[in-house]
């Protein structure tokens, strides 16, 4: 999964988002390095701005994936050849 990426590139620490998400930080660290419930995913995906696939996939090569300062919501930038 790339919730420790993903929480990087949005400048967020894990215990910050397990206190979005009402968790303790041990909690938080068995879903991101164990099996998670589809819920789980859903409650760290919303928390953090993205789709639940965006927590496995990898990001495009010719695409950059930015947040918009205003509203929080992921802006894909594509590269043209």
């Amino acid at each position: 999964m790339r919730i420790k990426e993903l929480l990087k590139q949005k400048g967020i620490t894990a215990k910050e988002l397990a206190a979005k998400l009402n968790l303790s930080e041990g909690a938080l660290s068995q879903s991101m390095n164990g099996n998670p419930t589809l819920e789980r995913l859903t409650q760290i995906a919303t928390a953090l701005g993205v789709s639940v696939s965006e927590l496995f996939e990898e990001p495009r090569k010719d695409s950059t994936v930015i947040t918009c300062p205003h509203c929080g919501k992921p802006i894909t930038l594509k590269a043209e050849p």
